[in-house]
């Protein structure tokens, strides 16, 4: 099949029939529960309590009126190689506000950064100063939400994406922009900042993933607080199975997950940290975006990302793009000898405090800070 390509930008509108609606409704009606493990705790992955009261609460979720709000976001799609490409695009009131990139994570979607676009574009309105103001495009990665359906062989990887937006950016008629990333967008980002396009300004993260690489001289720079990441990372590993799922048999759990809506939301345990408590995500924005992953069945493209990294055959690369870090208490936290080690030009470091792996929903006024700060 020839492939249509188009440099066209389209406005768009979500208008998910109601037809899917009503299939989800019944769907969850018929919800049928697995058998509690001893305890009904997080020990054994996501507990049975949990996903009857999320259910129950999934059962009254107003879709039209998160439909509503998510429309007053200025949207549009346009196609990239032939590839359609759905993003928010808001322009600050400012003049000569600075463009960013938002780029969401893995599980989540465009939809987690709409606490940002407010306080970014209209610094004034929350305790800024005019000047910081920002310009923002919010895509939706190849494969998730909008971005949609994936066209092609060619297996997408975090760098695809990053030229991919490069691309969009100019489009735009942006020549110069930065870029800001949680998880898959960390790693997007990263990807631009070892691009480095012209006029890149930087890559702001609040990840970036390296890792030992068996040498002990590595640990001899450690402080106490690089070896309590370690061990934060070692119980990130302990519990997050999704990875060596994704990254092996996407096809497989991709079949359970576009089947069952409860299925989706119990293997976006990650959104709860696993249980363990610290997540500030709500249960209503928890339930927002699993909708939206499941009233666009785009689980089985997401989940191929793991497997395209896993498979790219592409040696390590060392960053020497603008990059700035932000850590969060309760999120995967960057080690920074390591990090160091990987990318040359961490010119910005910041412990935020409270906080974990979807800041954008959790503090998003916390970070627009953050993100003044380094693109200032």
């Amino acid at each position: 099949m020839e492939i249509t390509k188009s440099t066209q930008v389209h406005p768009f509108r979500i208008q998910v029939d109601e037809a899917a609606l009503v299939d989800l409704h019944r769907r969850l009606a018929a919800t049928r529960f697995p058998v509690a493990a001893p305890g009904d705790d997080w020990s054994y992955g996501t507990p049975v309590s949990y996903l009857r009261e999320m259910v129950a609460a999934w059962q009254e979720l107003d879709w039209r009126a998160v439909e509503a709000r998510l429309n007053r976001l200025p949207q549009f799609t346009t196609q990239v190689d032939g590839q359609t490409i759905h993003f928010v695009h808001v322009r600050s009131q400012v003049p000569g506000a600075t463009p960013v990139l938002l780029l969401h994570t893995y599980p989540g979607t465009f939809a987690e950064l709409e606490g940002l676009v407010g306080p970014l574009t209209d610094p004034a309105a929350y305790g800024g100063r005019p000047e910081d103001a920002f310009d923002v495009v919010i895509p939706s990665m190849p494969g998730s939400g909008f971005s949609t359906p994936v066209v092609g062989d060619e297996p997408w990887t975090m760098a695809r994406v990053a030229q991919t937006y490069d691309v969009l950016m100019r489009r735009l008629g942006y020549g110069s922009y930065g870029a800001h990333g949680s998880d898959g967008g960390a790693m997007v980002a990263r990807e631009l900042a070892v691009l480095e396009p012209e006029g890149f300004l930087g890559a702001h993260v609040l990840q970036l993933f390296s890792f030992p690489s068996g040498d002990p001289a590595e640990l001899e720079a450690f402080t106490p607080q690089d070896f309590a990441a370690l061990e934060h990372l070692g119980w990130f590993q302990s519990v997050g199975g999704y990875n060596q799922m994704n990254a092996t048999r996407p096809q497989t759990i991709a079949a359970a997950l576009s089947d069952s809506p409860v299925g989706q939301l119990a293997y976006n345990e990650l959104f709860e940290s696993f249980g363990n408590g610290t997540s500030l995500v709500s249960r209503q924005q928890v339930l927002e975006q699993v909708s939206l992953m499941w009233l666009t069945n785009t689980s089985a493209t997401v989940v191929r990302y793991h497997h395209a990294e896993a498979r790219a055959g592409r040696p390590p690369v060392v960053s020497h793009g603008r990059t700035g870090v932000a850590v969060l208490d309760s999120d995967f936290r960057t080690i920074r000898p390591l990090a160091e080690r990987d990318n040359t030009r961490i010119e910005h470091w910041a412990e935020l405090g409270p906080g974990g792996h979807f800041a954008a929903m959790e503090v998003p006024e916390v970070l627009a800070a953050d993100l003044r700060t380094f693109f200032g």
